[in-house]
């Protein structure tokens, strides 16, 4: 009887070890997705350097317009992910490093704002204030969202105290370790430089979509001039994230004690202990530079958009597994390493993680209807004369 309880605990744990990894790459994938979404942004933030007519500028806004309620909506659902199934990281970044989310926030909001009102009769602040808004929100939004991935890798400073939940005047368990909340991500520069190669990572796929779902053809040939000019800073500062994290210290957890502890090149360790992991991100890196090259030399080539975009997908999908998988702590404290989360000490209830599972099961639906949504906003590339006939244009 003994044996038989031994054996039903030891189903339970893995059990549970499986939906803590099963929500892992869910909450992953949102952020995959997120960082390919972000074309959006890439796209606004070259308004003004691409678009030398208010016609084209129009063109462009359109473009992106019909498409940037499924950046803020895998956004925010990112989030909710985070929250229902790692409870702890979201009470400990979103409320203790809540400047840098909040502004994260509110440049989504005034780029939705941005949208719906500088075409609006009567508005106040006039159509090209709120074209700099969505310029701002193409700036801001990717570097932000960068540094806030990077300190998965570099580590925040928080501490945690499970103690405090019986302290009933103040039963907070996560607090940040200083007053920058949030803001001192910018303070280590590694942050700094995922935040960059993101930023250009989504100008890459602005212009990508743009030769993609625009007709224009003097607008289209600076596109693809423009891919050479955000290339090559994208590459500088992708690479040098990529092999600064394989060659750094990473953050281990010791699997029967839970002890978190520094372990050399934890991270390329990881990508060789779950080749699986290697190969996703090696295609995925490929699939990013075929979308790239081929755009820039074949001039009738139009959609190296989805090259690209299904190979972000694959390595920004890569590299948050690596982060989480294999006994890592997925966001490392640097005030106290001991409070750095793991998959384990910050996730739900197994009954949460389960009842969760199986609502999970509806998410291919909501992708195929995405899917469906897309292609039917995109049957036809935008040209000027289409928006001159379209009611709802931006």
């Amino acid at each position: 009887r003994q044996m038989c309880i031994r054996d039903r605990y030891k189903i339970m744990d893995s059990t549970y070890i499986f939906l803590q990894h099963y929500w892992w790459f869910l909450v992953s994938l949102l952020g995959a997705l997120l960082v390919f979404l972000l074309f959006v942004q890439g796209g606004n933030s070259l308004l003004f350097r691409l678009a030398h007519t208010e016609e084209e500028r129009t063109l462009m806004i359109n473009s992106t317009g019909r498409k940037w309620e499924f950046t803020f909506t895998t956004l925010v659902t990112f989030g909710g992910a985070f929250f229902a199934s790692f409870p702890l990281f979201y009470s400990t970044s979103f409320g203790g490093a809540y400047w840098l989310w909040m502004i994260i926030l509110f440049s989504f909001v005034l780029q939705a704002v941005s949208y719906e009102f500088q075409s609006k009769l009567g508005n106040l602040l006039g159509k090209r204030t709120y074209q700099y808004f969505l310029v701002i929100n193409g700036v801001v939004g990717p570097i932000l969202l960068g540094a806030a991935v990077a300190t998965f890798f570099n580590g925040s400073n928080f501490i945690i105290d499970k103690g405090n939940m019986t302290d009933e005047m103040m039963p907070v368990i996560s607090r940040w370790a200083n007053g920058w909340h949030g803001l001192d991500a910018f303070t280590d520069p590694w942050n700094i430089v995922l935040g960059f190669a993101v930023f250009f990572l989504a100008r890459l796929l602005g212009n990508l979509y743009f030769i993609n779902n625009i007709r224009c053809e003097a607008l289209i040939a600076r596109c693809r001039r423009q891919l050479i000019t955000d290339a090559v800073p994208f590459l500088f500062f992708f690479l040098a994230f990529v092999i600064r994290t394989l060659l750094k210290d990473g953050f281990a957890v010791n699997p029967e004690t839970q002890e978190i502890v520094m372990e050399p090149f934890k991270y390329f360790h990881n990508l060789l202990a779950m080749p699986y992991l290697l190969v996703l991100f090696l295609v995925g890196v490929a699939g990013v530079l075929y979308g790239l090259v081929k755009s820039i030399f074949c001039t009738s080539y139009t959609k190296g958009i989805w090259a690209a975009g299904i190979g972000t997908v694959f390595t920004v999908l890569a590299l948050l597994l690596v982060v989480g998988y294999n006994n890592t702590a997925y966001y490392p404290s640097t005030a106290d390493m001991q409070s750095s989360l793991t998959l384990a000490n910050s996730c739900s209830s197994q009954f949460t993680l389960r009842v969760m599972a199986y609502v999970s099961i509806l998410v291919p639906f909501v992708l195929a209807y995405i899917v469906y949504a897309w292609r039917a906003i995109d049957r036809k590339p935008i040209t000027s004369e289409e928006l001159k006939e379209d009611d709802h244009s931006y």
